[in-house]
């Protein structure tokens, strides 16, 4: 089964101004070497970027651009999408179709939101999922932790068995050790 990489939202107006998310740099780093890797089995790797109008996210913005930090390649795939589904409103199911899919990785920002969101409904349409656990990130909340905001969607998510599919969670390392 071929799989792909889906990167939500690694961007600039939501990596770079202070305070930055959680464990941004490694974060970033993990990333980086997953699609280093998915480049290298020839998996797609398809980047999710969120805009809106008018904002400091517009598309086009500087603040829409990816973070600078994250390495692509001219074999990746973009997607836009203006709602928390990176699937609603958008062609990322097309798009896995006509790159024949049957698995996803998901990684990025935020994992309350569109991490979380984007992975119910991969499972939804029939996809498995890979959640990389030390690959997502969020910023601190009122009510919790970056961390244990992570820590909850890395143990709940796999818990959802009513899909159909299996979502899994695994780290950037394990994931390696696998290939």
């Amino acid at each position: 089964m071929k799989s792909a990489i889906l990167v939500i939202d690694v961007q600039t107006v939501l990596f770079d101004p202070k305070p930055q998310p959680f464990e941004s740099a490694v974060v970033l780093d993990k990333i980086n070497t997953i699609n280093d890797w998915a480049r290298a089995v020839e998996f797609p790797v398809i980047f999710i970027q969120h805009e809106r109008a008018d904002s400091v996210i517009e598309f086009g913005s500087d603040g829409w651009k990816l973070q600078s930090e994250l390495r692509t390649s001219p074999n990746d795939h973009f997607v836009r999408k203006t709602t928390p589904d990176s699937f609603l409103r958008t062609n990322l199911e097309d798009l896995l179709h006509e790159l024949n899919i049957g698995h996803l990785f998901i990684c990025g920002y935020a994992s309350e939101f569109c991490v979380d969101t984007t992975t119910r409904r991969a499972a939804g349409l029939g996809y498995p999922v890979t959640l990389i656990s030390d690959a997502h990130t969020t910023h601190d909340k009122p009510h919790a932790t970056a961390e244990q905001i992570r820590v909850h969607h890395n143990m709940t998510l796999p818990e959802i068995t009513s899909f159909g599919v299996k979502i899994k969670t695994q780290t950037v390392s394990s994931i390696l050790a696998e290939d």
